[in-house]
């Protein structure tokens, strides 16, 4: 069985070529594309990539993931940008899903988090995603087989002490190791300015939202990781019928991320 970086080296190749050629019917081609990678090709400014202060936190975050970089630089900036806005509403940052601590590190980096008066609760299992938390359709579209496979083969971080070692530069950063929903009720913000959902199931993500909507600071930023990305239709549709169930709507970005703003 291949790796799971071959998978991945494999699946960007073709999703290269997919790309390239689809532009090619536009009248351009991939090679004018300033930025073409994670499931994005534009030619659009790309600026922010050569910014001290972006290039510092996204090599934090490189950092945080020993060294192995996602290739995901625009969603780095997105949630950069999130956050930083967050800071103008109160309340404490919350990520669920964290795993290395790659999108985290970044932005507590960019922040000077520990110069702030807030915390920044980090919820994981940092066991892999739980099994019986996946729908029937997301079996069926076999997204829990793709989850088996990335744990078997090390995506998932498991070893709670590098992660303790990672987040140790914050004094305020808060490690909650559990499995969502269960282990909300142990956080003790009654403000939420940041929420960052990353869990790639749809159950735990629109338990999370619906547990800390009330919680959240107008102007607070929800931040969706997966909600657009290839292949979590079920967590689209799941997202937003909880979102429409209390009369918002969530931002469709090309990055495959959502946004929402209370």
């Amino acid at each position: 069985m291949a790796s799971f970086d071959s998978q991945r080296k494999q699946a960007k190749r073709l999703l290269k070529k997919f790309v390239d050629e689809g532009l090619a019917k536009t009248g351009f081609h991939l090679s004018r594309a300033r930025y073409a990678r994670d499931g994005l090709a534009t030619i659009h400014n790309d600026h922010f990539r050569q910014i001290p202060s972006f290039r510092a936190a996204y090599s934090r975050g490189v950092e945080a993931g020993h060294g192995v970089d996602p290739e995901f630089e625009w969603r780095v900036h997105v949630a950069l940008w999130a956050a930083r806005t967050s800071l103008r509403t109160a309340g404490d940052f919350i990520e669920c899903g964290v795993n290395a601590g790659v999108v985290s590190s970044a932005i507590m980096h960019r922040l000077d988090w520990r110069h702030l008066d807030r915390k920044f609760y980090l919820v994981d299992t940092w066991n892999g995603p739980p099994a019986n938390q996946y729908s029937e359709p997301e079996i069926e579209s076999g997204r829990r087989r793709l989850a088996d496979a990335a744990l078997a083969q090390g995506a998932y971080v498991t070893d709670l002490d590098r992660v303790r070692a990672n987040f140790s530069e914050w004094p305020n950063a808060v490690i909650v190791q559990g499995s969502v929903p269960d282990i909300l009720p142990s956080i003790p913000s009654i403000e939420v300015a940041f929420l960052h959902l990353d869990m790639n199931c749809a159950y735990p993500e629109t338990a999370a939202f619906a547990f800390f909507w009330e919680r959240l600071s107008p102007g607070a930023m929800v931040l969706l990781d997966d909600y657009a990305y290839d292949g979590h239709e079920q967590q689209t549709a799941a997202l937003d019928a909880a979102a429409n169930a209390i009369g918002t709507d969530i931002l469709s970005l090309p990055t495959g991320q959502g946004l929402i703003v209370k």
